[in-house]
C-alpha cells in the first residue's frame, strides 16, 4: 500500500505544474501510460519535475549507454537497493528494448556473483591493488 495518494490523471490535470510534467512523459516515452511512481511524486511537484528531469536527461536523447544497458544497470541497482517496484519496472522496459531472457538470465547470475563477492571481500577488509588505482 502506498504512503502517498497517487494522483488520478483528473488531479494532475488540474495541477499545471504536474500536468506539464505528465504531458512531457507521454510525448518523451511516446505512451498515454504514466506509472504509479510519477503519480505518487506529483504530491510534490518540484520533485517531480526534477526527478524527471534528471531521468530524461540520463536516459534519453544522446547518451554513451544503449538505452537497453541502461535499463539493465537500473535493473542491478534496485536489486542492491531491494527496490520491488524498480526492478519490476526497469525489467519491463529492458525487455522492450531487446533484453533477452538469456542476458536477463545473465545479469542475474552476475547481480549475485557481485553482492557475494562484494560481501566477501568487505568481510576480510583487502585492501585494493595499486594496479587498480586511478591516478588523476
Amino acid at each position: 500500500m502506498a504512503t502517498v495518494r497517487l494522483l488520478s490523471d483528473a488531479e494532475a490535470e488540474a495541477i499545471p505544474a504536474v500536468k506539464a510534467v505528465f504531458d512531457d512523459i507521454r510525448a518523451t516515452r511516446k505512451t498515454d501510460f504514466i506509472n504509479n511512481f510519477w503519480r505518487g511524486l506529483a504530491n510534490d511537484p518540484a520533485a517531480l519535475k526534477h526527478t524527471w528531469e534528471s531521468l530524461k536527461d540520463a536516459m534519453t536523447g544522446d547518451t554513451a549507454l544503449p538505452p537497453k544497458v541502461q535499463e539493465m544497470i537500473y535493473i542491478a541497482v534496485s536489486s542492491a537497493n531491494a527496490c520491488t517496484y524498480c526492478i519490476h519496472s526497469h525489467t519491463a522496459a529492458a525487455k522492450a528494448k531487446g533484453m533477452t531472457d538469456a542476458e536477463y538470465a545473465e545479469l542475474v547470475k552476475l547481480i549475485g556473483l557481485a553482492g557475494q563477492t562484494n560481501h566477501m571481500v568487505t568481510a576480510m577488509q583487502i585492501p585494493v591493488d595499486e594496479a587498480f588505482l586511478v591516478e588523476s
